[in-house]
Order: structure tokens, then sequence, then C-alpha cells
């Protein structure tokens, strides 16, 4: 299943809001595997806020990874291997195994280190390979204009 196509399939959420949150940091992919780079996107987030399910999945990690809490989901029907999304730093709501629909609380951000200001870092992931969070995000449709004279 190509890429493009699971991502249209999916009913797709933000993980945070209404409304949209800022984006404080995009996502800057390494130029090789063990390479310097944000592997994710840091959307703003005080303390506290709400974490949900962008698309229906199963928790598949909710724990401590390095001092943070860290949320897995794993994303239905996206093929194999599947996709899986990460959030941190967060305080789990819901356990290993847990099946989830779309907009469904998963977590709650939680203070960190990871950004200047309060903020979730939202990862994406297919197998090893980190792709950009923000492919998952709804779009505004694009509409043609006439041309000018």
């Amino acid at each position: 299943m190509q890429l493009t196509t699971v991502f249209l399939a999916l009913a797709l959420l933000w993980p945070v809001g209404p409304p949209t949150p800022g984006i404080l940091r995009g996502w800057q992919p390494p130029p090789g595997p063990y390479a310097a780079g944000h592997r994710g996107v840091d959307l703003a987030a005080p303390p506290g806020t709400p974490v949900l399910a962008p698309a229906a999945g199963t928790v598949t990690f909710a724990g401590p990874v390095g001092g943070r809490g860290v949320v897995t989901l794993t994303l239905a029907g996206t093929g194999t291997p599947p996709l899986r999304t990460t959030f941190s730093p967060v305080t789990p709501l819901t356990g290993e195994g847990t099946r989830v629909t779309a907009g469904t609380p998963i977590a709650e951000t939680a203070p960190g280190t990871h950004c200047a200001a309060p903020c979730l870092h939202w990862g994406l992931l297919r197998g090893t390979t980190y792709l950009n969070p923000l492919l998952l995000t709804p779009r505004s449709h694009s509409r043609l204009l006439p041309l000018a004279g």
C-alpha cells in the first residue's frame, strides 16, 4: 500500500486542539540514520493538555523513555509495517494493548525539557524510518483562481 493512499484513507485529527496548535519546531530529517535531526514536530501545548489519537489504532507502548513519558500508537490499516505515532513528554491515560478510535484521549502533556516553551513532541515512523507527522494532518482544499486580465 502506498503511503499517500494510507494518508487519504485515515480519518485524521490533530493530536492537540482545537484550535489547531502552533508548530514550535518543524520536522528536520537527518541526513543518515544516526545523524542529528529533529525526528518529529513540536506542537504548542501546556502541561495537562489532552493528547488525542489522530486516527484509530492500538496503544503499543505507554511508559517512560529516557526520563520522559511516551505513548506509541500503532495506526490501524496502514500496511506492513504499520505506521506508528509517538507522543512525548506525556502522562499516559491508556495502557498497552488499548484499542482507540480517532479523537480518544490517550495521554496528557507533561512538563519537560524538550522545548523552550511547553510542547508536545509528535513523531511518525514506518518500521525504523521516521516520517513527517504533518503528513497526517488535515489540509484545506486547494482552489484555482481565475487569471487576471
